[in-house]
Parts: C-alpha cells; structure tokens; sequence
C-alpha cells in the first residue's frame, strides 16, 4: 500500500512530466491551477497518467473537486484503499 508521500511524489512526477512544473513545487497544500499554474488540458493529462499509474478511475464529475494536490492525493488514496 502506498503512504501519502509515496503518492504524492508520483502525482509530482506526472505534473512535472505533463506541465513542466518543478517536482519539490507539488506539495499537498498547492492547488493545481493557482499556485502550480497547471490549466484545465493539462489537468485532463495529470488525471489519465494518474489512473494509469495508481490503477484507479478518478470520473469527471470528481476532477473539479481536486482543487490541491492533496485532494488529489486523497482521491487517490481512498481510490486504492478500496
């Protein structure tokens, strides 16, 4: 089972793979689109790599609630725990 910060280390890969952002700049506190300037397309792209990567389904109704990377983090977590 993956910790929170094994989680959150992986989601900042794939943000910084998808948009550029320094890795050590996603922390759980920052939100997607006002601190680490990640825009609606590239969001849709940080949400697939993740569902690849976690092996969990984040629906579309959900990805405007993931405000932060912590939200996210949280999703994904409840996501694998089941």
């Amino acid at each position: 089972m993956a910790s929170t910060e094994e989680i959150r280390s992986d989601l900042a890969v794939i943000v910084n793979e998808i948009a550029g952002i320094p890795v050590e700049d996603v922390q759980l506190d920052k939100s997607f689109t006002d601190d680490l300037d990640v825009d609606s397309l590239s969001m849709v792209e940080v949400v697939v790599a993740a569902e690849e990567k976690f092996d969990v389904k984040i629906p579309d109704d959900e990805v405007k609630n993931l405000k932060t990377v912590g939200d996210a983090v949280a999703f994904i977590e409840r996501g694998l725990n089941g």
